[in-house]
């Protein structure tokens, strides 16, 4: 079943769109030498049905931020097209990863939808539909959220006294009230790219994990008094991430039961 949203009027494809996929992480959890997003999902690799996604919302304007086994992903993915690559060397955090990725989305480009490559049942649809209410509101940053009866090891959405999105919390960071939010970040963005490459410079990683949280950039456009949305969706399996072999086991379930 597919996201609901409220009714914008869907675009197929726009060239001042860009798409990044953050593919870099070796997935330790996976207890397998291969990284992750070369894992299959019904005898293909996953992050292929996220780069069938991302294409069909930004065309060749789809940047793969690849790490471990970056010449492989490289390979794997080039069947599928023509994309730009950005090799992230160490595995610093999600923010690192989109700042690398930054120098390779063209310059005709305006906004930049984040996915990860290691959720693969995420729909072209659904993006489109991020993607019309952020333009339609005229945001600087749009998240897409769902909400969970169990959000545990999730991020956490808040919220401010007025409803506004405020930050988002990672597990390892929250405090016990904190941990009691069920609306829960899904890794997926849609950003103004001139606010993204101011965002990503100031982010810390003064963190419980010691990595840079892209997930950061919503307290820095909070401080700063930028437009941030919420999209919330109604179908949790659709964005679910895949890491462990438990995990894969769902999501291949979901892929076939789809199919």
């Amino acid at each position: 079943m597919p996201f609901l949203f409220m009714t914008f009027k869907l675009i197929d494809m726009n060239p001042k769109i860009a798409v990044v996929i953050l593919a870099a992480g070796l997935g330790t959890r996976m207890k397998s030498n291969k990284a992750k997003v070369l894992h299959e999902v019904c005898g293909k690799p996953m992050v292929d049905y996220v780069v069938e996604t991302a294409q069909k919302v930004a065309g060749n304007n789809v940047i793969l931020v690849v790490g471990h086994q970056a010449d492989r992903v490289r390979r794997t993915v080039s069947i599928r097209g023509i994309f730009h690559f950005a090799h992230q060397k160490e595995q610093l955090g999600t923010g690192h990863a989109v700042l690398c990725a930054l120098p390779y989305i063209p310059d005709a480009c305006r906004e930049v939808v984040i996915l990860c490559g290691d959720v693969p049942l995420i729909q072209a649809n659904t993006i489109r539909a991020l993607i019309a209410s952020h333009l339609a509101e005229k945001r600087d940053i749009t998240v897409l959220a769902v909400e969970l009866e169990d959000p545990t090891g999730y991020g956490r959405i808040l919220l401010d006294a007025d409803g506004r999105v405020q930050a988002i919390v990672e597990e390892s960071d929250a405090g016990i009230e904190q941990k009691r939010v069920r609306l829960i970040n899904t890794g997926i963005y849609c950003v103004h790219k001139k606010f993204l490459a101011e965002a990503l410079p100031q982010i810390k990683s003064d963190n419980v994990q010691g990595e840079i949280y892209l997930t950061d950039i919503i307290e820095i456009a909070y401080g700063g008094q930028k437009h941030i949305g919420v999209i919330t969706g109604d179908n949790p399996v659709e964005v679910t991430g895949i890491n462990t072999l438990e995990e894969l086991k769902h999501v291949e379930l979901a892929m076939r039961n789809r199919r």
